[in-house]
């Protein structure tokens, strides 16, 4: 963003900014009173009658889950709801590299003996699959939250908001979710008297992570879960907080930090792992294996940098979208990767793995491009694919890589907009006097942030950096000290090998957070980017 692009940013004030975020919510905050009731869901009472039925009858009942954060938290409050009413639950996290996504036909040799089976956060592609737990006798049972394609698996009962002739008001909410309305609906027709608002922490914890918007019920949700985290007993929770030495977990905790730590069994070996985590029932079970879980993230995050070095020096810059491939990338990392390539380059990006005649990896979209429908005009020469507007995931043959970069390019070039906006997070210009601890309260009130709540950012002009510090054992954080006109605050950037000298006049990007250290409370500025570039 260069300073020129922030020429046409208003000037703000308090007011101002409780009136932009306010714009953000299309009505009053919502609370858990506000929930819908779980009848809404089509076959909600199906399914949850099946499911009763099948517990009565002592029949065996199948679990298949996913290995992003929100299947390993939807497969983790099903366990654990089971759990409480004391009913053996079989549950499956197919592994990425052998099992491949969700309900699939290799998994049928492991889930013949079933009576019932379950999906959590898949399983509405899974058409092949569902013809074999038919032919077999098994009743289906499909929860899922992804777009439904035209060809819908055939099953005892679908429960996803976003078929038709479905009720539920909100179409944006994530697998967890819909697995916590299953058991506090199984809770109530088995009458078991068990407290669901318990299992809103585990809720809160998949709806930040699977980019849920933040507003409506996801909104309520998440506000309760991490209420709840604070004074949490779960074993997995008491560890991570005393590993990462917080009292509490704010949305960026648990985006920055949880999230990924989950993720990283799913992505480098086996996200069952991540459920034995959550599922802890003792301390010292969860220090075990949450040690297991932080390796195999300091593997994942060496593996990524490795990847995105290679890749940005494969990368050709001149396309409309940016197709990289190569033999040996790890295909769990490739969608991490994609989203910094993306943010490096300013264009969408697919990040592919070959192995043999055939490439599999991921994409991530850039200013507001919709890469489903993108990738969508090159369907026929694709193998597989999947996915919604920001992110896609597909396989195609090697030989017909470079027609698919071509054609992505020839669409893109007439239809995505090259216009680079100003980012829509920027709230606007503000000067460095109005910020004050009642700025950040007022702030406070539209917590947590996340998805369609982005945490507001502002710009500032012709700041002096009076001093600057390296932080980080690699020396790649500044702490600085800022002046605007009579006024000083106290900035960090993370992540830069930027030079910068005292007297320097430059624009800065930033967020607004609160600092705390030995029992004194500052204000601090979160430097996202210097624009040196001064008019």
């Amino acid at each position: 963003m260069q300073a020129s692009m922030t020429d046409s940013l208003p000037t703000l004030t308090s007011e101002r900014i409780f009136a932009l975020l306010s714009e953000r919510f299309d009505q009053r905050f919502l609370s858990l009173k506000d929930l819908p009731h779980p009848s809404l869901f089509k076959d909600m009472e199906k399914a949850v009658g099946r499911i009763t039925a099948a517990i009565r009858q002592q029949e065996t009942i199948v679990l298949i889950g996913d290995y992003d954060v929100d299947g390993v938290i939807s497969t983790s409050i099903m366990k654990l709801f089971f759990a409480s009413i004391d009913y053996p639950l079989v549950w499956i996290i197919p592994n990425r590299f052998r099992d491949g996504y969700g309900l699939s036909t290799t998994l049928i040799p492991r889930i013949k003996e079933a009576d019932l089976i379950i999906t959590v956060d898949n399983g509405i592609s899974a058409v092949e699959a569902a013809n074999a737990c038919r032919e077999l006798g098994i009743d289906l049972i499909i929860t899922d939250h992804h777009i439904v394609p035209e060809v819908v698996p055939e099953a005892y009962a679908i429960v996803n908001q976003k078929q038709k002739a479905c009720h539920f008001p909100y179409a944006e909410v994530c697998g967890a979710q819909i697995a916590w309305y299953l058991c506090s609906a199984l809770n109530q027709s088995l009458g078991s008297n068990i407290d669901m608002k318990g299992y809103l922490e585990l809720v809160s914890v998949a709806v930040i992570a699977d980019i849920m918007p933040l507003q409506h019920i996801n909104r309520a949700m998440v506000q309760a879960g991490i209420k709840l985290l604070k004074q949490s007993q779960r074993p997995w929770i008491r560890a991570f907080k005393e590993q990462s030495h917080k009292d509490t977990l704010t949305s960026e905790d648990i985006a920055f930090f949880l999230a990924p730590l989950l993720n990283s069994a799913g992505r480098l070996e086996d996200a069952s792992l991540a459920v034995d985590f959550v599922c802890s029932r003792t301390i010292y079970d969860a220090r075990v294996h949450l040690e297991q879980l932080m390796a195999l993230n300091e593997q994942r995050k060496g593996l990524e940098q490795e990847i995105t070095n290679e890749a940005i020096e494969r990368a050709d810059s001149s396309t409309k979208v940016i197709v990289v491939s190569s033999e040996g990338w790890h295909e769990g990392v490739v969608g991490i990767v994609a989203a910094r390539i993306a943010r490096k380059f300013e264009k969408p990006a697919i990040v592919l793995n070959q192995t043999g005649t055939l490439c599999k990896g991921s994409g991530r979209s850039f200013n507001g491009c919709n890469l489903f429908s993108l990738v969508d005009t090159q369907r026929g020469i694709l193998e597989k694919f999947g996915g919604h507007s920001v992110a896609i995931g597909l396989s195609i043959r090697a030989d017909r890589l470079e027609q698919f970069r071509q054609g992505l390019h020839t669409y893109a070039a007439t239809h995505c907009s090259e216009e680079r906006c100003v980012d829509p997070d920027i709230l606007g210009l503000l000067p460095f006097a109005c910020i004050n601890f009642s700025l950040l309260g007022l702030i406070a009130q539209f917590e947590p942030f996340g998805e369609a709540n982005s945490k507001p950012k502002f710009v500032t002009r012709n700041i002096e950096i009076l001093a600057v510090q390296k932080m980080g054992k690699e020396g790649n954080h500044l702490r600085m000290t800022l002046r605007e006109a009579d006024t000083i605050h106290q900035a960090v950037q993370f992540k830069t090998y930027e030079k910068y000298m005292p007297g320097e006049r430059v624009d800065i990007v930033y967020t607004l957070s609160e600092n705390h250290f030995r029992g004194t409370a500052t204000i601090q500025l979160m430097v996202e980017r210097i624009i040196r570039s001064v008019s």
